[in-house]
C-alpha cells in the first residue's frame, strides 16, 4: 500500500509525528512525505529541516506554496499557486491513500487540486469549528472532499456526521497530540535554557496569538491590547511564539518585536520545534492567546488556558479553558482568576488515551480502498 502524507507547516507536522513513526514501522506500507507551504519558507524558519532532522525522509518538497505577503490578495494568490502546483503533482503521482490534516488554506488547495484526479484523502480532525478564522470553511470543505475521516473526540464525530450526512467513514481515534505527549522525552529546564536561552525556573507564561482572519482589520488592536495587559502582570516572564502565515500576521510580528525590544521579560521565538514547544508548555504556568494547542495539548497536560477572542469559537471548552474578550482589564482579571487555583473536573482523556496512531494504522490496514 502506497500512502502519501501532506504536511504544510510546523503545526501539522508536530501532530503527525507519532503517526509517521507508526506507519514507517509497518512493512506493508510505503509512506511518502509531501512537504509544502511554510515548511519551505525562510521567513518561517524553513521547518522542512525539522522533519529531516527527525530522521524522516521527505520524498517531495514543493516550493512557493505559501503567501509572500499577508494581505488578502497574497493569501488568495498563494492558494491559487498551490492548486496549480498540485495539479501537476497529482497528475504525476498516484497513491492508494493520502493523509490531509486540519484546516489551513494550503492544505485546502492541495486537496482541491486532487479532487478531479479522484485522489482518496484521509482527513484528520474534521468536525471541529473555529468561527473566528476562515480556516473553518477550509476544514469543512476538506471533509467533504475526503473519503475517510479520523476525529479526536465523540463531539466532533457527531458534528462531522451531520456535516457530511453519514458516520460510516468516520473513526473516533483520539488526538495524535496526546500520543506525542505520552511518548515525549521532554527537555529539562536546563536543556530549554541551553537551547532557547529561556530560564523556566522563573515563572513563565506561554503565549501564541494568531489573527482572527474573519476580522483581520482588528489585528493591530488585538495584539496591542494583549501586550498592554501583559505589561500589567508582575513577577513573570513571557515566551511568545510567532503566528501562522495568516492574513495580517506581519502586524502581530511587528508589535510583538517592539514589545520584546522594550521588555527584558519577553522572549520571542519563531519555532521551538515539536519537543521544545511541548516542553515549554509542560513548565509554563499557563497558556494565553488563541492557539488550537490551548485546547487538545493543554487539556492533556492539565494546563490553564486563557483563550482570547473568537478565533477558536465553536471548539469544545474543557474545564481548564477560560474565555476572554480582547479587553485589557478583562485579560488581567482572567489571569488573576486562575492564579493559585486548581483545575476541577478535567477529563485528561477527553481526546483519547494516547494510542491514536495505532488505531489509525489498524483502520487503514483493514480498509478496502478499492471500495472506499
Amino acid at each position: 500500500m502506497k500512502i502519501g502524507l501532506l504536511t504544510s507547516s510546523r503545526a501539522d507536522y508536530g501532530i503527525y509525528f507519532p503517526l509517521i513513526k507508526k506507519i514507517t514501522s509497518c512493512s506493508d506500507i510505503e509512506l511518502e512525505i509531501i512537504a509544502f507551504g511554510t515548511h519551505l519558507s525562510e521567513n518561517h524558519g524553513y521547518t522542512v529541516n525539522e522533519i529531516i532532522n527527525d530522521g524522516v525522509d521527505v520524498k517531495y518538497s514543493l516550493s512557493d506554496c505559501f503567501a509572500t505577503d499577508d494581505s488578502p490578495q497574497g493569501i488568495s494568490q498563494a492558494l491559487s499557486r498551490t492548486i496549480s502546483y498540485f495539479a501537476d503533482f497529482w497528475k504525476k503521482n498516484q497513491f492508494d491513500l493520502v493523509f490531509a490534516l486540519g484546516d489551513r488554506y494550503e492544505m485546502f488547495a492541495a486537496v482541491t487540486a486532487g479532487l478531479s484526479f479522484q485522489v482518496k484523502f484521509a482527513h484528520m480532525y474534521g468536525g471541529e469549528t473555529t468561527l473566528g478564522a476562515i480556516d473553518n470553511c477550509f476544514r469543512h470543505s476538506i471533509s467533504h472532499m475526503s473519503t475517510i475521516h479520523f476525529v479526536s473526540c465523540a463531539n466532533y464525530k457527531n458534528r462531522l456526521a451531520e456535516l457530511i450526512g453519514s458516520d460510516e467513514s468516520i473513526h473516533n481515534v483520539g488526538s495524535l497530540s496526546v500520543d506525542n505527549i505520552n511518548k515525549m522525552n521532554f527537555l529539562s529546564i536546563k536543556e530549554l535554557k541551553e537551547q532557547f536561552e529561556i530560564d523556566f525556573s522563573i515563572p513563565t507564561v506561554l503565549c501564541t496569538l494568531h489573527s482572527e482572519t474573519t476580522n483581520f482589520e482588528q489585528t493591530q488592536a488585538h495584539v496591542e491590547t494583549l501586550c498592554s495587559a501583559l505589561k500589567q502582570i508582575e513577577g513573570k516572564q513571557f515566551l511568545i511564539t510567532m503566528p501562522n502565515s495568516d492574513t495580517s500576521n506581519e502586524i502581530i510580528r511587528t508589535v510583538f518585536k517592539a514589545f520584546a525590544d522594550n521588555h527584558k521579560n519577553v522572549f520571542l521565538r519563531e519555532n521551538l520545534g515539536r519537543k521544545g514547544y511541548l516542553s515549554a508548555m509542560k513548565y509554563a504556568e499557563f497558556i494565553i492567546g488563541n492557539s488550537s494547542s490551548g485546547f487538545v495539548e493543554a487539556a492533556a497536560m492539565a494546563k490553564w488556558v486563557i483563550n482570547i477572542g473568537v478565533r477558536q469559537k465553536g471548539r469544545v471548552l474543557t474545564p481548564n479553558i477560560v474565555g476572554c474578550i480582547f479587553d485589557q482589564s478583562k485579560i488581567v482579571e482572567s489571569i488573576k482568576e486562575i492564579e493559585n487555583k486548581r483545575i476541577e473536573n478535567l477529563n485528561s482523556h477527553f481526546y483519547g488515551d494516547g494510542d491514536a496512531a495505532s488505531k489509525i494504522l489498524t483502520t487503514i490496514l483493514t480498509l478496502d480502498l478499492t471500495q472506499a
